[in-house]
């Protein structure tokens, strides 16, 4: 599977209402993080992501082993997520698409690629950028039809 940042596994799977959770938490109750990692396995395997719930501090999407987390003991949920490798290729798509379209203005992705009115005209912008024009800018644009199999309502 590829590699993808578990901020861009969080977006996703919030936007699609999926955490691909099996509809069961490993755990729920008294979780300790200390020295920057789960106290206990909670059920996890080796490079599955998992989601916490119910944190001040840790609240999101990780991949066991995890070193990174904030100390703190909480009432709250471990939840392992069985995350199709289809689905993480997509996600490696959205993360290429933001670190190529990510910091380029509103303007450039017009669904125009010229315009004209009262002695004015304008060219360029998304014409430039055949991908970001298709789909409006965004990467729901752009995958939102690949996404679609997996989106909860």
């Amino acid at each position: 599977m590829p590699s993808v940042n578990e901020s861009t596994i969080f977006k996703v799977c919030n936007y699609l209402r999926n955490w691909f959770d099996r509809g069961q938490a490993h755990f729920t109750g008294e979780i300790q993080i200390s020295n920057g990692a789960l106290a206990e396995t909670y059920g996890l395997k080796a490079g599955q992501y998992f989601r916490i719930i119910g944190s001040s501090l840790n609240d999101g999407v990780y991949q066991y082993p995890v070193t990174s987390l904030t100390n703190e003991t909480f009432n709250g949920a471990i939840w392992g997520m069985a995350i199709p490798a289809a689905f993480m290729s997509i996600l490696k798509k959205i993360e290429d698409y933001e670190a190529e379209y990510g910091n380029v203005t509103s303007a450039a992705f017009s669904p125009y690629s010229s315009e004209s009115f009262g002695g004015y005209s304008r060219s360029g912008g998304a014409g430039t950028k055949d991908t970001a024009q298709d789909s409006g800018g965004t990467w729901i644009g752009t995958f939102g039809a690949d996404l679609r199999p997996w989106r909860k309502m």
